[in-house]
């Protein structure tokens, strides 16, 4: 796992201007991505929701990062960053990378999750979710 150092030496984490619209529209494509994959599909559809999970997730870490004036396109230093930022949130911050390590198994190997999965984990998603819009919004007042 990379650290948030060296993403910011590597310039994978580089400044960017803060921008409210795009954070706030971040926002709303991540709300109804969570919206979508709320619904239940069947489990033979629930490696797709554990991927659009990750996606819901990954959206609002990148405008969680445009709120500290940053941008970043590594997926590994997202998450570096909110580890290190937030470090209160040490157990949420390992839980998304294992989601994220769960999706680029879905995606990069053709693997498909437990059907258990979404299941044993949706709740645990929910709050993730929760918690970073909490965070963005407190963030942009």
């Amino acid at each position: 796992m990379k650290d948030l150092k060296s993403c910011i030496n590597e310039k994978i984490i580089l400044k960017d201007e803060t921008d409210a619209d795009r954070v706030k529209s971040l926002l709303k494509f991540a709300e109804l991505r969570k919206r979508f994959w709320s619904k239940t599909y069947g489990d033979k559809y629930n490696f797709l929701a554990a991927e659009g999970y990750y996606e819901v997730v990954k959206e609002l870490l990148t405008a969680l990062l445009n709120l500290h004036g940053r941008k970043c396109s590594n997926h590994e230093c997202l998450i570096a960053f909110f580890r290190e930022t937030y470090p209160k949130y040490e157990y949420e911050a390992n839980a998304i990378d294992m989601l994220r390590k769960v999706r680029n198994t879905i995606n990069y190997r053709g693997v498909f999750t437990d059907n258990d999965y979404l299941k044993k984990n949706k709740l645990e998603f929910d709050h993730i979710i929760e918690l970073l819009q909490r965070l963005i919004k407190e963030k942009l007042k």
